[in-house]
């Protein structure tokens, strides 16, 4: 029963964490489309509190449940498709510190790149989450 608790939590985490790396680059794009100061201001604060409020917590949470639902199965981690899973969440770390990185660079004024970057790099996680989900659920190798 604990096990289906966790793994309950944890799509709820997922879900959550995947809202923000969805919602985080949309909200570049409208960051480097913006003219006047006040809208500048206004994303800043969307923004930060986004990374900061629900991105964070949410994957944080993921990466504790997860690893508790490892260690309740730890036969798991000799399968192929588990690796390849943690590959691509260790890679979905990494975006999300990537996110942070532009944030900063939003917050201190020096984004550098225009909206048709960020509109690509927001369909990045999609791919992820694609990859992730067959990963977990046909488990192909």
């Amino acid at each position: 029963m604990l096990y289906l608790w966790l793994k309950a939590l944890h799509i709820i985490a997922v879900v959550c964490w995947f809202a923000g790396l969805f919602y985080l680059p949309r909200l570049f794009v409208y960051h480097a489309q913006s003219e006047d100061e006040p809208s500048r201001e206004r994303f800043k604060v969307m923004e930060r509190k986004l990374y900061r409020g629900i991105m964070g917590p949410s994957m944080i949470a993921t990466l504790v449940l997860g690893i508790w639902m490892l260690y309740l199965n730890s036969g798991w981690l000799s399968q192929g498709w588990l690796h390849a899973k943690l590959t691509l969440v260790i890679l979905l770390i990494g975006y999300h510190h990537a996110c942070g990185s532009l944030l900063k660079r939003f917050a201190r004024g020096e984004n550098r790149r225009g909206h048709v970057f960020y509109r690509w790099f927001n369909e990045v996680p999609v791919l992820f989450l694609i990859a992730i989900v067959i990963l977990v659920v046909v488990k192909p190798f």
